[in-house]
């Protein structure tokens, strides 16, 4: 359907038929350009390439797009207005670090900014340094961590809730809803579909007609842990889901017999990093004197995936695991040792490795941090998700849900959840093995419309609706 100078992000996750072609003709102002494949149509879509001189030398900043948080480095609206042809309007824009989109007289639409850098800047958490925060768990964080074990537990309680009152002040990533991702995909699809002038299609998020996903996780972080997690289970089993669990390969004996029964009812065990200690990933000769347990443990379990303790992650070191997925990045999470989040309902790619990122608050944020009552916080999550097509993946943990009363909640949520056919139910292991074939499928026409074709073809599904 089109064609572009330069790869451009979001066709990659729409999955929008396209094809690269570098000698095509380049937008105004040497800008990378999408056009219509073929036909009539006279308009294009423009944004700056990476190595744009425009930008030399900017760090990305933050900027507000149409009311939307994003995270990008910005041509000058200044240089735009003196340099740009005739035929060329901005559309009106207010407030010092507000953007304005160009649109031409035949139609055309220029971002003075990459869509897909500031996509990457969200999916890797790179924004923080526009906000003055840094990659890691702060040092209060990592020193705490460093005593946990030592401290009662009424201490630590104690300290966490009196710190969360600090993190509750963070403005971004929105808590605990943060649109700014899928706001700025819907952006760009309706320039696209601007651009056609007709409806542009996309590959479905999630195969066989679902239309949205429920993920459910559990980290069994103690022994005690590991004792209780019959309760947990009973829940779901009557209310006919599975879930992943996710066991920690050193911290104390896991039961095999445990991991066993779980896999025999169709459930998913993930590794939960070594120590559950925070320091995994604490840096590369870290992570690399302690993977051989982390391989071994899972090929005891048949585990595929791996969530990291305290969700400790780093985007250049999470490829380095070498597991078919990682589960450790939230959307939103101001409330954990490293705050932050990566803004996205849907799966997505670091390298080869695909990230399933964890979007309903956790358990432990909500009722013994914060010390919430009711299942409201977590209805009102999922219908936000749901309205998006996203995937509401719950992270869950017996330590804390360990008795009836205490998984009431839990027993609420997925009751309230269990009536709506449009969800699908699946496991970590399962999504991620379905990103991996949507990102292998393409759209292509077929007759009047179009068709998925690739390993998709048979589950997938498409898509003209904005995302």
């Amino acid at each position: 359907m089109f064609v572009a100078t330069h790869p451009f992000l979001p066709l990659d996750v729409l999955r929008v038929p396209h094809r690269v072609d570098r000698k095509a003709d380049d937008g105004p102002m040497g800008f990378a350009r999408i056009a219509v494949d073929g036909g009539d149509r006279r308009g294009s879509l423009s944004w700056p390439r990476p190595d744009d001189e425009r930008l030399a030398g900017q760090l990305p900043a933050r900027h507000d797009l149409a009311g939307i948080p994003l995270f990008a480095r910005v041509v000058d609206a200044d240089v735009l207005a003196r340099t740009l042809p005739p035929g060329w309007q901005p559309d009106a824009a207010e407030g010092e670090a507000a953007i304005s989109v160009w649109r031409h007289d035949d139609g055309s639409v220029l971002l003075p900014f990459d869509p897909g850098e500031a996509i990457h800047l969200l999916w890797s958490e790179a924004y923080l340094t526009a906000l003055g925060d840094g990659h890691g768990p702060s040092l209060a964080a990592r020193a705490y961590y460093r005593v946990r074990p030592i401290l009662p537990r009424r201490v630590q309680i104690a300290l966490r809730r009196s710190y969360a009152r600090i993190q509750a002040r963070r403005e971004f990533p929105r808590w605990p809803v943060e649109p700014a991702l899928h706001d700025l995909l819907r952006l760009v699809h309706g320039w696209l579909t601007e651009v056609a002038g007709a409806p542009v299609p996309w590959l479905s998020p999630w195969p066989r007609g679902y239309g949205w996903a429920i993920v459910l996780t559990h980290d069994v972080e103690t022994a005690a842990g590991q004792a209780q997690i019959g309760v947990m289970r009973e829940i779901e089993r009557e209310l006919g889901y599975r879930s992943s669990w996710n066991f920690p390969a050193q911290r104390y004996p896991v039961d095999d017999a445990v991991v066993a029964a779980l896999r025999e009812e169709g459930c998913e065990i993930g590794v939960h990093g070594v120590l559950h200690d925070g320091r995994d990933l604490e840096s590369q000769e870290m992570l690399e004197s302690r993977l051989a347990a982390m391989h071994g443990a899972a090929e005891r379990w048949g585990a595929e995936g791996f969530r990291s303790p305290a969700t400790q992650r780093s985007w250049a070191l999470m490829p380095r695991l070498g597991f078919a997925y990682d589960s450790s990045s939230p959307d939103t999470d101001p409330y954990e040792p490293q705050p932050g989040g990566c803004c996205s309902w849907w799966p997505f790619f670091n390298e080869q490795m695909v990230e399933l990122p964890i979007t309903m608050p956790q358990d432990h944020t909500l009722f013994t941090i914060l010390q919430r009552e009711g299942v409201s916080d977590w209805l009102e999550k999922t219908r936000a998700i749901r309205q998006r097509s996203g995937m509401a993946l719950l992270l869950t943990h017996p330590d804390y849900l360990g008795t009836p009363q205490a998984a009431e909640p839990y027993r609420q949520t997925l009751a309230a959840l269990g009536h709506d056919a449009t969800a699908w139910r699946a496991l970590p292991r399962e999504v991620a093995a379905w990103w991996r074939r949507r990102a292998e499928s393409t759209i292509e026409p077929h007759g009047e419309g179009w068709r998925v074709a690739g390993p998709a073809a048979a589950d997938g599904a498409v898509r003209l609706d904005a995302p």
